[in-house]
């Protein structure tokens, strides 16, 4: 059974999360919207249909699928294989109107092999600015080491997506993107920032990692292709989960109508990271 819930600002619903327990792959928010109701993700795209709003996807655990779509497997490229795992719905620790806290099992084949608390929660900015505050650890429920990967660590190069992902809508011109220094695709993708900024028609995103271990991650950008961002638990190396271990982050999401120029945005992440 298909169960959602409503995420809300000041009474004001500003996000939909759907969770399926026990069938679906994993659960997502969507749509989430600006304070005048702009949607800002967007649900099984034609291009990639397996893009599912704003959440956490991971394509490699242990040599499993959490993200969806084909494996990039090394020496043949994408491949559609049978490892692809789910997040299942344990139970819900705290459901209030402006925030919750869930439990997942991450299951392949069977054996659950990551337990996540997942927290998600709305902070209030402006008046037309609001923050949806996502954190997650993922703790290795085995009894030996696990690794994540991601494309890029098993041979595709500059493809180190997996971990907090957010699709935004596709628009007719193609969204831009800054961080504090640089501008643009090419100069944000593969970088670390404090925050990320990806501005649509009438819209900005502002991303930004609020522990150390979240700051050193990579940003994973697409702006041409398709409008993502995401933020790398593996960009370019596997990262190692002993037995027991817990991996944790944390992205708060500045969601703004209009589109923010440089100042703009970098005051309202600092304001959403410690509000």
């Amino acid at each position: 059974m298909t169960t959602t819930t409503l995420l809300s600002r000041a009474g004001r619903p500003v996000g939909r999360y759907t969770c399926t327990p026990g069938s679906g792959p994993r659960p997502y928010l969507h749509p989430v919207t600006t304070l005048a109701g702009m949607p800002v993700t967007e649900e099984r795209p034609a291009d990639h249909v397996h893009h599912l709003g704003a959440g956490v996807a991971v394509p490699d655990v242990a040599g499993h699928n959490f993200w969806g779509g084909r494996t990039f497997v090394r020496g043949q490229g994408p491949t559609a294989l049978d490892n692809h795992g789910a997040q299942r719905h344990l139970g819900w620790k705290l459901r209030e109107p402006d925030r919750f806290v869930q439990e997942l099992g991450w299951e392949a084949g069977g054996t659950e092999l990551l337990r996540e608390l997942r927290t998600v929660a709305v902070v209030e900015l402006s008046a037309t600015a609001w923050a949806l505050d996502f954190s997650f650890s993922l703790t290795n429920r085995g009894e030996d080491e696990l690794s994540i990967g991601s494309p890029a660590t098993n041979g595709r190069p500059g493809a180190g997506y997996g971990g907090f992902f957010w699709r935004a809508p596709k628009e007719p011109a193609a969204p831009a993107v800054f961080t504090g220094t640089h501008d643009g695709e090419e100069a944000v993708h593969g970088r670390t920032a404090d925050w990320l900024a990806l501005a649509g028609d009438g819209w900005t995103l502002v991303f930004a990692g609020a522990t150390g271990e979240t700051r050193r991650d990579q940003w994973f950008v697409r702006t041409t292709e398709y409008p993502g961002v995401g933020s790398c638990l593996a960009a370019d190396r596997r990262l190692a989960v002993p037995a027991g271990a817990t991996v944790l982050r944390r992205i708060v999401t500045v969601v703004a109508d209009g589109r923010l120029g440089r100042d703009t945005a970098a005051a309202l992440a600092r304001k959403a990271v410690t509000a």
